[in-house]
């Protein structure tokens, strides 16, 4: 990832977004700390944290049709009111 301060943007900001807009992730500092952060628009926030190495994808698939199901005794309705009862 690229940092660059923000007066490069202002000046130089067309030849900075046609970066970006190739795929480079490029931060902007103001005063030395960082601003803003300029992404490629076809990245998605999971795709972001998994480049950054913030997230991981899952290790395998998981069937959640053999999850045991959980029948409720009370109707959805009766749930609600005892939660809104204490307000």
């Amino acid at each position: 990832m690229t940092t660059i301060p923000h007066r490069e943007l202002r000046n130089q900001s067309s030849k900075i977004l046609e970066r970006v807009r190739n795929g480079e992730t490029i931060d902007v500092t103001n005063n030395g700390e960082i601003a803003a952060t300029l992404i490629p628009p076809a990245s998605s926030p999971f795709e972001r944290l998994l480049l950054a190495g913030q997230v991981r994808p899952a290790a395998g698939v998981v069937d959640f049709t053999a999850l045991p199901r959980f029948r409720q005794t009370e109707a959805t309705a009766e749930i609600l009111a005892d939660l809104r009862g204490d307000r």
